[in-house]
């Protein structure tokens, strides 16, 4: 299918917000797997923030996060309700990559490539969710979800160090430290389709942690800061959850996290 606003983008970062303002999730995703190549890339540009961004459909209904039902995997329902979940997520993912194109400016071309990468892979992640959802009886918006995620992107929103430390470095960390006890619960269920999907997304998501691990250390070193005394200082101003284990350390290696904010994590 061929899109109208891809005819209508004249730069790389214009693009990714004409992508994030999209409502449906299955058109966003679709849309990052046709992105169009060799747009300029307007490192300079600066936009007004549109309403309604990031684009939401109707459902999923957006709940605070404590009042989003638990669901045990032990029945259908409930393994249904762990992989919209994790759709969920891979949603919010693609927004989060998206935003950081088109929000921040002045960066290095490779800073957007890399971003533009993460996008395209969370696009997939989250169809091959979705198809999996699908396969189950089920859709994207059939469970009630929750914004975390982007709740503490619109708090780092003019802040691209702070969005570095908070987002990719605490909270899509915690994603490698929680995927191989999902991949378990799922396999143990008999889900073996849902389990080979999210050892998938750990595997990209060590690579995505990575490139926020990257430029995070490459703003410090910019601008002649600590990383460690600054990773403290944003995570306590913008109120960022303390990590909790257990830690996946070989995978927080793998991402680039060193040893000495290793051993900081505690047992």
């Amino acid at each position: 299918m061929d899109y109208p606003y891809h005819r209508l983008m004249t730069c790389l970062r214009s693009h990714a917000l004409a992508l994030i303002v999209l409502r449906d999730a299955d058109e966003k995703a679709l849309a990052l797997s046709q992105w169009p190549e060799h747009l300029p890339l307007d490192a300079q540009a600066h936009w007004s923030e549109p309403e309604g961004l990031p684009g939401r459909s109707e459902r999923p209904r957006l709940l605070p996060p404590r009042e989003v039902p638990q669901r045990a995997v032990g029945s259908p329902e409930g393994r249904a309700g762990l992989i919209h979940a994790l759709a969920h997520i891979e949603c919010n993912a693609m927004d989060l990559a998206l935003d950081v194109i088109w929000r921040f400016p002045a960066m290095p071309e490779n800073f957007y490539r890399d971003w533009l990468k993460v996008a395209r892979e969370e696009a997939l992640h989250f169809s091959l969710l979705h198809e999996h959802l699908q396969a189950m009886g089920y859709r994207y918006g059939d469970f009630d979800a929750h914004e975390g995620l982007w709740d503490m992107a619109r708090r780092t929103q003019d802040d691209l160090l702070a969005r570095l430390a908070v987002v990719p470095r605490i909270l899509e960390a915690r994603g490698l430290d929680a995927s191989p006890a999902i991949a378990h619960k799922l396999r143990s269920a008999g889900d073996r389709r849902g389990a080979e999907i999210v050892e998938l997304i750990l595997r990209d998501e060590i690579d995505h942690v990575a490139i926020g691990n990257h430029w995070f250390g490459w703003l410090c070193e910019q601008g002649g800061l600590d990383p460690l005394a600054q990773q403290v200082s944003l995570s306590e101003h913008y109120g960022a959850p303390r990590p909790r284990g257990p830690f996946n350390l070989s995978a927080r290696s793998a991402a680039g996290f060193t040893p000495q904010e290793l051993a900081q994590l505690g047992p």
